[in-house]
């Protein structure tokens, strides 16, 4: 079962330690195809292959030419080459011993890949110490659930609304109204039904998505004891501030602005939930945003949040 790893990197000191985790902690790294979109500035050293008979594609670019994280993903899905699982990871990741197994496993037992479904969450940190990595979850062994922050509001100007993960002692996986774009595993069809829509910026993405797979029949999970772990840019991390692609030393040597690009991002998700045709980056008529509504607690149509959209699922899947 050969797993497609989509990696978007941008000016990432970490990249190298992420691929070599990737491989030494899958069971099986010969099934491991990486596609990387490694955005970069002039002197920086590429990452090396990571070794253990994994396969790597990678598009190299000049960071000061890149247009976003949603971008960058999209080019690195358009890499996959027909594997049996997509996994899309953020370029500063760690993981447990057999991670990839473990996946599959989850998977499979939801029906996948029969079932068009989706494992995701914003993962545990990590964080390190000197060379070492170190674990900094909220939870081990139970879920990162998805739900709106506590003072989350729709703004006059578009739909974008923010989230956070709430630990929930679980050993069995819940269902999700929402999805990690730094942690997402899925079948390996999901590169085709849903290519990355390269139009949105950085915020919004995740909303996005979540709404094309709910309205065209895909269910979106949060597994329990998560084998990826996430290094997050603060002081915590033990790591040096990664740059971002809106750092104002980078934005100095742009023609376009990354405020440009994200005001066209919420444009973007403003036409979606409002069900304008966007082709194959639209929704789908499986089910519809009123429904998602019902489910999530997030209504779009009339700009309204219930207490159900700032609440984790406990239910099992």
């Amino acid at each position: 079962m050969r797993i497609f790893v989509s990696i978007a990197s941008y000016c990432d000191p970490v990249l190298p330690f992420t691929l070599g985790r990737a491989v030494a902690c899958a069971r099986h790294p010969e099934r491991l195809h990486f596609g990387i979109v490694d955005q970069a500035l002039a002197g920086m050293v590429a990452a090396p292959p990571p070794g253990g008979g994994a396969r790597v594609s990678k598009l190299r670019f000049d960071a000061l030419q890149a247009r976003g994280p949603c971008w960058a993903r999209a080019v690195a899905m358009s890499l996959y080459d027909g594997e049996d699982w997509f996994l899309q990871l953020d370029s500063h990741m760690d993981f447990d011993p057999d991670w990839d197994l473990r996946l599959v496993a989850q998977a499979q037992a939801l029906g996948a890949p029969a079932r068009g479904l989706v494992l995701s969450s914003y993962p545990n940190a990590f964080a390190f110490e000197g060379h070492r990595a170190v674990r900094r979850p909220i939870t081990a062994s139970g879920v990162l659930a998805h739900v709106l922050k506590p003072d989350a509001q729709f703004a006059r100007e578009h739909p974008v609304l923010p989230f956070e993960a709430h630990p929930v002692e679980s050993t069995q996986a819940l269902p999700a109204f929402h999805l990690g774009a730094g942690c997402l595993f899925a079948p390996g069809r999901i590169a085709y039904e849903f290519p990355y829509d390269p139009w949105f910026y950085f915020h919004g993405e995740e909303q996005a998505l979540a709404l094309r797979l709910y309205t065209h029949g895909w269910d979106l999970f949060h597994m329990p004891a998560l084998p990826v772990h996430h290094l997050y840019n603060d002081a915590a991390s033990g790591a040096p501030p990664r740059p971002m692609h809106w750092d104002a030393a980078h934005e100095a040597q742009r023609s376009e602005s990354w405020w440009t690009l994200e005001q066209r991002s919420q444009q973007r998700l403003a036409a979606l939930v409002a069900g304008e045709p966007l082709g194959v980056y639209g929704l789908g008529r499986v089910r519809s945003v009123a429904d998602y509504a019902a489910f999530s607690g997030i209504d779009y149509a009339a700009r309204t949040l219930a207490p159900s959209a700032f609440t984790p699922r406990t239910a099992p899947a």
